[in-house]
C-alpha cells in the first residue's frame, strides 16, 4: 500500500473511514515489519491531524503530540495510542472541548488511549517527577497544530534529560532491574512477556535513552536488529489473538510464527531468544559503562585537587600475559598481539573469570576480529585455560555470555551453534539448552574436590547435552559428537573414551535410581557394566547431581539424591568385585510381622507412618532443608484391588508416591490365610501428612466399594489446571527388555494428573498380573512410572503377554 494510497484514505476524518482503512492495512498487507508499523502510524497520524484540524479550525497555541511508542512509529495491530495535547494554557475551555474531539472517536473504535493534556511547563514538572513520563516524552514526535510548542517541548526535555543524567540513570538502572526480577529473561522463558521480560523491548527502550543523555551508548551492533525482530512478534501476536498482548502463550506461538513464516513454534522462540540475548549482553554493557562514568565524575575532581589538575591515568594490573585489569574490567594489555597468539581468547576468558570481572566490549571485539584459529589438536595451554574458564564458578556465566556476544563460543566449539538459544519444551527446564550445559559446569565446578579429574568432570559438564542440536536419542548424539570435541580441544584417546562414555549416560543414574529395583542384581550390574571404571563412576555420580541441580528446583531432591547415593554404593561394589548375594526374599522385620499379624487377625488393612529424614550418604545435600519422605507400611488380607484401592486413597488425601513395593508376607504358624505388605516411599504435596486413622478409614472404605474413588478423582481431575489449546502428547507404554531377571519391568510415561497411579493400578488388575514393586518419577507435568509385574505364581511374563500388558495399559490410559 502506498502513502498516497493512505493518505486517500484518511482524508476523511471519520472513524469509519479510518477503520475500513486500518482493516485493510492489517489484513490484506505484508507480513509485520516495519513498513506496515509504518503505514499503520501514517494512516493514524493523518487521521488525528484531521480530528485535530477539525477541532481547532487552525488556531494557534496548541499541538497534538504521539509519545512513547507511537512517538517512535512502533505502531502495533493492538497498540495503545499514547498521545500529549500540548497548549500554551491560554484557553483551558477550548483545550478541554478539542481533547473530547480527539478522544471520543478514538474509545468510539475500541482502541486503547493513554492520553494527558497539559502545558509544557506541566509536562516538563511531570517529567521530574515520574520517571516513565520522562521517557515517554524523549520520543515525542509532532502530529498536528503549532509545531513551535512541539519543538520547544522537545528541546527543553532533552536538556532537562542530560542535566539531570547522574540522578535519572541510576533510577532507571534500579526499575530495569527490578522490573527483570518480577518478569524474568526473555531469552530463557517459556512464555515470555516481550515487553517487559528481561532483554524485551523495554530494555531496548532504555537504552535508548541512556544514549539520548550522552553520558554512555550501548553497543549499536545487532541491537536494531534485535528490536526489529521482537516488534515483528509482537505485531504477529496481536493478530493471532485480536488482543493488546505482550506475552507469547504456548498456545498461540505455532500461529505467530505461521504469521511471521517461520517453520514452527522451536524457530519462534528461538528468534525470540536471540533477540532478547543481543538486548540483554547491550544492557550489561552499557550499565557497566554508565557506572564507570558515574564514578570517574564522582572521584575525578577529588583526584585533580590533590595532585594539582591533569587527567589521571588508570591503573592496570597485570592478570595473565598479554591480559590485564583496569577500571574494574578485563582488557588486553598493550603489548598483547591477538594475531599472533590463538590462545589468547581462552587466557583472557579465564583470567577475568578468575578474577570475577567482565571482559571489556573492546577488548571481546578485537579478540574477534584479529585472532587466529587454534590449531587442531589444540596445545595443551589452550585445553587447560578453557578447564580454568569452566571452573571459576558464577562468574564464568557473564565471561561466556561475552565470547558467545562476538561469536568466539561457535568459533572455538562450532558444534555449539546447534544448541545455541534452542529452547527446553519441558517446564523442568529453567533454561535455554546452551545456558544450561554453562549452569551445568557452574555446579560441578563446586564438586571437583570430589572427583579425581576435575577437567573431565567440567569439560563432560559443558557437552553433556550437546547432542540435543541433532535429531534422535540426544545421549547417543552427544557420544559422538563428545569424542570428537575432546579429540579437536587435545585429550587423548583414554580421556575421549571417558568423556563420550560420561556424555552418553549422563542420565543413567537418576533414572535407574528412580525407576528400577535397586534390590535387583540385574539392575546394578547393567550399570556396573555401561559405566565401566570406578573413576568414571565417580565423574558420573558428580555430573549427574551437577545436571539436575543445573536443570531447576523440581529435578533434584534429597530423595533423589538418597536413592542416586545408593546405586552408587552399590555399583562401587560390582566394580570393585565384591561379591554380589543371590536376590532373596527378605525376613520381615518385628514391626512388619505384628502389622501382618493384627490385618490377619483384624480381617481388614493395619498402617504405620514414619518419617524419613536422614541425609543421603557420599552426596551433597540438595538445596534447602527436606524430609526424603515418609514410610508407609500397609498390611492387609491378601485380596484383589489392593494397588488400586490405596492408589486411589492416596491421591484423595493428596499423597505423592515415590516408590512402592508389594509382597505376601507368610504368616507365623498357627495363623491361616495370607497378608500383602504394601512399602511405600510418599509425601505430602500440600501442608501436613493426614493421620493414620483417617488413612485406614478410607481405604477400609475402598476395599469395601463404599467409597467411590473413581468418581473423587474425576472431580479432582475435572479442576486439575490445564492450558488452554494445548494438547499433551499421547501416553507411551513400553517393556524395558533384560532390565530384571525377577520381573516384567512395564516403563509408562504419560501425563501427571491426580490419580494416575490409580488409574494405572486398576488396568494391571484387568489384565490380570501381580505388581511386585512400583517406582514412581514425576519431573514437572510428566510421569514416567516402571512397574515390576509378575503372574500368580511370581514368574516374568513371557514376550507377548508382556506386550499385550503393554498395550493394554497404554490403551486405557488414553481412553
Amino acid at each position: 500500500m502506498t502513502s498516497t494510497h493512505v493518505t486517500h484514505e484518511a482524508e476523511d476524518s471519520e472513524p469509519g473511514g479510518y477503520a475500513a482503512a486500518r482493516l485493510r492495512l492489517l489484513t490484506e498487507g505484508a507480513r509485520s515489519g516495519p513498513p506496515r508499523r509504518r503505514a499503520l502510524a501514517d494512516l493514524t497520524d493523518d487521521w488525528l491531524a484531521g480530528l485535530f484540524g477539525a477541532g481547532t479550525g487552525g488556531a494557534a497555541g496548541v499541538s497534538l503530540v504521539a509519545v512513547g511508542g507511537y512517538g517512535r512509529g512502533e505502531l502495533s495491530p493492538r497498540s495503545d495510542l499514547d498521545l500529549l495535547l500540548l497548549h500554551d494554557g491560554r484557553d483551558d475551555k477550548a483545550v478541554a472541548a478539542l481533547a473530547d474531539r480527539l478522544w471520543y472517536p478514538v474509545w468510539d473504535l475500541g482502541l486503547d488511549l493513554d492520553h494527558s493534556v497539559r502545558t509544557p511547563q506541566q509536562a516538563r514538572k511531570t517529567a521530574g517527577e515520574d520517571l516513565k513520563v520522562h521517557l515517554g516524552l524523549l520520543d515525542a514526535r509532532h502530529l498536528a497544530g503549532d509545531l513551535g510548542l512541539t519543538a520547544s517541548l522537545r528541546t527543553a526535555v532533552l536538556a532537562d534529560w542530560r542535566n539531570q543524567a547522574p540522578k535519572r540513570l541510576p533510577e532507571l538502572r534500579d526499575l530495569c532491574a527490578e522490573r527483570a526480577e518480577r518478569q524474568g529473561e526473555l531469552q530463557f522463558l517459556l512464555e515470555p512477556d516481550l515487553k517487559e521480560a528481561r532483554g524485551g523491548l523495554r530494555d531496548a527502550t532504555a537504552l535508548r535513552a541512556v544514549a539520548a543523555s550522552w553520558l554512555a551508548d550501548a553497543p549499536r551492533e545487532g541491537l536494531a536488529d534485535a528490536r526489529r525482530r521482537l516488534l515483528d512478534v509482537r505485531d504477529a501476536l496481536h493478530l493471532a489473538t485480536g488482543r493488546a498482548t505482550d506475552r507469547l502463550a504456548l498456545q498461540e506461538q505455532d500461529q505467530v510464527a505461521a504469521e511471521l513464516g517461520l517453520l514452527d513454534a522451536d524457530a519462534l522462540l528461538r528468534q525470540v531468544y536471540e533477540a532478547a540475548r543481543v538486548v540483554s549482553y547491550a544492557g550489561d554493557v552499557t550499565w557497566r559503562e554508565v557506572g564507570r562514568v558515574l564514578r570517574s565524575r564522582s572521584v575525578r575532581p577529588r583526584l585533580r585537587a590533590m595532585i594539582g589538575g591533569g587527567k589521571p591515568v588508570a591503573e592496570r594490573s597485570p592478570l595473565a600475559e598479554g591480559v590485564v585489569e583496569q577500571d574494574g574490567e578485563v582488557v588486553l594489555a598493550r603489548t598483547a598481539r591477538p594475531e599472533r597468539d590463538p590462545v589468547l581468547p581462552l587466557r583472557a576468558a579465564a583470567a577475568a573469570a578468575q578474577a570475577g570481572l567482565p571482559l571489556s566490549l573492546h577488548a571481546v571485539r578485537r579478540l574477534a576480529a584479529t585472532a587466529r584459529p587454534l590449531p587442531a589438536p589444540w596445545p595443551a595451554e589452550a585445553r587447560e585455560q578453557l578447564v580454568t574458564l569452566l571452573g571459576s564458578g558464577r562468574p564464568t556465566v557473564q565471561v561466556w555470555e561475552a565470547l558467545e556476544a562476538e561469536g568466539l563460543v561457535t568459533r572455538l566449539l562450532p558444534d555449539w551453534e546447534r544448541v545455541r538459544c534452542r529452547p527446553q519444551r519441558n517446564a523442568v527446564h529453567l533454561w535455554t539448552v546452551d545456558r544450561h550445559l554453562i549452569e551445568t559446569a557452574v555446579r560441578a565446578a563446586g564438586f571437583t574436590r570430589r572427583v579425581h579429574r576435575p577437567d573431565l568432570l567440567l569439560v563432560a559438564a559443558l557437552l553433556h547435552d550437546i547432542g540435543k542440536g541433532w535429531p534422535g536419542d540426544h545421549s547417543v548424539a552427544g557420544e559422538t559428537i563428545a569424542r570428537d570435541v575432546a579429540a579437536r580441544i587435545g585429550f587423548d584417546r583414554a580421556d575421549a573414551a571417558v568423556l563420550a562414555t560420561l556424555v552418553r549416560h549422563h542420565l543413567l543414574l537418576v533414572e535407574t535410581a528412580t525407576r528400577r529395583d535397586l534390590d535387583d542384581p540385574a539392575t546394578v550390574r547393567a550399570v556396573a557394566e555401561a559405566v565401566g571404571t570406578e573413576h568414571t563412576l565417580e565423574l558420573l555420580h558428580a555430573l549427574t547431581e551437577a545436571d539436575a541441580l543445573a536443570t531447576g528446583p523440581a529435578a533434584w531432591s534429597s530423595w533423589r539424591a538418597s536413592l542416586v547415593a545408593d546405586l552408587v554404593k552399590r555399583v562401587t561394589g560390582v566394580l570393585a568385585g565384591e561379591p554380589q548375594p543371590e536376590p532373596a526374599a527378605a525376613a520381615p522385620t518385628a514391626e512388619q510381622e505384628r502389622l501382618a499379624v493384627e490385618a490377619s487377625r483384624t480381617g481388614g488393612p493395619v498402617l504405620a507412618l514414619r518419617a524419613q529424614t536422614e541425609p543421603p550418604a557420599g552426596s551433597a545435600p540438595a538445596d534447602g532443608p527436606e524430609p526424603l519422605g515418609v514410610e508407609l507400611l500397609i498390611a492387609v488380607p491378601d485380596q484383589p484391588g489392593v494397588l488400586p484401592a490405596v492408589a486411589g486413597v492416596l491421591a484423595v488425601h493428596r499423597l505423592t508416591v515415590r516408590t512402592a513395593e508389594l509382597r505376601t508376607l507368610p504368616l507365623p504358624d498357627g495363623v491361616d490365610g495370607s497378608v500383602l505388605l504394601l512399602d511405600w516411599r510418599v509425601a505430602a504435596q500440600y501442608g501436613s501428612l493426614p493421620q493414620a486413622a483417617r488413612l485406614r478409614a478410607d481405604l477400609v472404605r475402598a476395599l469395601d466399594g463404599t467409597l467411590d474413588i473413581a468418581a473423587r478423582l474425576a472431580e479432582r481431575d475435572a479442576a486439575h489446571p490445564r492450558r488452554r489449546g494445548v494438547e499433551p502428547p499421547p501416553p507411551r507404554v513400553t517393556v524395558a527388555p533384560a532390565a530384571s531377571r525377577l520381573a516384567t519391568v512395564i516403563e509408562v510415561r504419560a501425563q501427571d494428573a491426580p490419580g494416575l497411579l490409580f488409574r494405572l493400578g486398576r488396568a494391571l488388575e484387568a489384565a490380570g498380573v501381580r505388581v511386585r514393586s512400583a517406582h514412581v518419577s514425576t519431573l514437572g507435568a510428566n510421569a514416567v512410572d516402571a512397574f515390576y509385574v509378575t503372574r500368580d505364581g511370581g514368574a516374568p511374563l513371557p514376550g507377548d503377554e508382556a506386550a499385550s500388558v503393554a498395550r493394554e495399559l497404554e490403551e486405557s490410559l488414553r481412553a
